[in-house]
């Protein structure tokens, strides 16, 4: 390859580089995981009873959208670590 041609080629890798970093979406916190309360009691290894009642009582921390009750699938994890959710932390003992 002549030095033009090596040259023109490396300006246009940079400028496609370039490019396609611009075009690129900006990076932010990633989707949160939404499970009916039924498809979290299946994965968490609870009847659905347990299940609902964890999320009446708010052991379980749950969100209403349209008619749907939906439970963040970190809670699976928060559980089996068994940390309290914020709302329960956050409160004074015997409260």
């Amino acid at each position: 390859m002549s030095a033009r041609l090596e040259a023109a080629v490396a300006e246009l890798e940079a400028a496609l580089r370039e490019e396609l970093a611009a075009a690129a979406p900006p990076a932010g916190p990633a989707p949160v995981e939404l499970l009916g309360v039924e498809s979290f009691a299946a994965r968490a290894g609870i009847g659905r009873s347990s299940a609902w009642l964890a999320v009446s009582s708010g052991a379980v921390r749950s969100v209403k959208i349209g008619g749907r009750r939906l439970v963040p699938a970190s809670e699976l994890s928060r559980l089996a670590s068994g940390d309290q959710p914020e709302s329960e932390a956050a409160r004074p003992a015997g409260a």
